[in-house]
Parts: C-alpha cells; structure tokens; sequence
C-alpha cells in the first residue's frame, strides 16, 4: 500500500478524539478520516459503504470501552461481514489487560493492540505499519 486513503476513528473519548485529529494532521496519516463516538456508528457507516460498493476504510482505530456498541460487538459484526477490501483493525485501549490482548488477536482483521495514550511516535510507527502490511 502506497497511502493511506480513509481511516475510521472509533472512540467515544473527546479529548483522545481532538488529540488523535492533531496526531492525524502532523503526520500526514491518511488522506481522509472519519470519527465515530461509537461501535454502532461506525458500523452503520461500514455497513452503508458495503451496501453502496464505495470506498471503505483502510484502516480502524479501534476502542474497546464504548456505550450503544463496544468494540467486541463491532469487531464481531465486520467480521460477519462480506467485502474484500484489505481492512486493517488496529484495537486502541488504555487497557492492559492481556486477557484483552489476547482476545483482540483472535479476530483475524486485527493487526496489534495498541496501549493509549496515543503520542506522535506511535501515529508514526503505525502509519508505517499500516504502509507496509
């Protein structure tokens, strides 16, 4: 992959939200990027761009802790679902938790977890990780 065209941002935290759009901008992360407050929106957005065979997100910047729909539930529903465009799904927690951990690698469209908070040099690597997948 030679750029990054949209990347989702599912969070329901404000000020991660107005950080991560900050970290996006200094690093020139991706070409366009949409933010949900939750797994339900997002979903509904994925959903919608399946429907309408248009572009989906390259990559998901997921959190786990979430009202209406949390990141498992969201996680089980693209996973259910029917595309072929290479999505990459990256779990963004403040948890440590290994149990965590390990369970976010059992969904095969999950590449790493990855522990907030969320500073320039991750936004690098992981746009680096993303490129090179």
């Amino acid at each position: 992959m030679d750029k990054i065209g949209l990347t989702y941002i599912v969070d329901d935290d404000p000020l991660y939200n107005f950080g991560a759009k900050k970290l996006l901008a200094l690093t020139s992360f991706t070409e366009d990027a949409s933010f949900f407050l939750n797994g339900e929106a997002a979903w509904k957005d994925f959903e919608k761009r399946i429907r309408e065979d248009v572009v989906l997100p390259d990559a998901i910047l997921l959190d786990i802790n979430m009202p209406i729909m949390n990141g498992w539930q969201f996680l089980d529903r693209v996973s259910e679902a029917d595309f072929t465009h290479p999505v990459k799904i990256f779990v963004i927690s403040s948890s440590i938790n290994q149990d965590e951990m390990d369970r976010a690698k059992n969904y095969p469209l999950v590449v790493d977890y990855i522990t907030k908070p969320m500073t320039l040099d991750k936004f690098k690597f992981l746009k680096k990780r993303i490129l090179d997948l």
